[in-house]
């Protein structure tokens, strides 16, 4: 499927920016703004050009349900019950901690709908996972997928966030109306 993907790239003029560190075998990829459904459609062609089918990802339980559910679980999703709390980050770690290799890619926003700001959980998953967090954006206008440093939550959630943010505020979304407020 990557040869495909490529060429849907080219053809359509999308290009990666950036790379994941190769030394690094677990880490959270936190892909903002996450405004449309075509989010998923470029994730999936860049995770197989950039050679990382294993990444892993979450998903609203509502996603794995007959009759397309499959689909979601075969390409590597993990679903979550967003009506309850399941202390959802302590079985992320767990994840992450009986893995010897673990890619998890989250959207932090949690919708494609406006918010006001990121939800926190990935952050806290990768602080108690000790485990860095790359952002990425799929720009919409300038065609690319972007891939920042990884960042290594510290003490400092509210400057930590600035960071990302600020990364976070140069990618325009395929409906940038709905990004992340910054």
């Amino acid at each position: 499927m990557r040869n495909l993907y490529l060429l849907m790239f080219r053809l359509l003029g999308w290009n990666i920016r950036g790379q994941f560190p190769a030394a690094l075998k677990k880490y959270i990829v936190a892909i903002a703004p996450h405004t449309s459904n075509w989010d998923f459609a470029v994730g999936i062609a860049a995770r197989s050009i950039l050679r990382m089918q294993k990444t892993r990802f979450l998903g609203k339980s509502e996603l794995f349900r007959p009759p397309f559910g499959w689909i979601f679980r075969a390409v590597g999703g993990y679903p979550v019950e967003r009506t309850a709390r399941h202390d959802m980050v302590g079985q992320v770690v767990a994840l992450f901690n009986t893995h010897d290799h673990f890619i998890l890619a989250i959207a932090p926003e949690g919708t494609r709908k406006k918010v006001q700001k990121l939800r926190t959980g990935f952050y806290y998953i990768a602080k108690a996972a000790g485990i860095p967090i790359i952002p990425v954006g799929f720009d919409f206008q300038r065609k690319q997928v972007i891939i920042g440093e990884p960042l290594y939550p510290g003490i400092d959630l509210d400057g930590d966030f600035k960071i990302l943010y600020t990364f976070y505020s140069q990618i325009a979304g395929k409906n940038p109306a709905l990004g992340v407020s910054i």
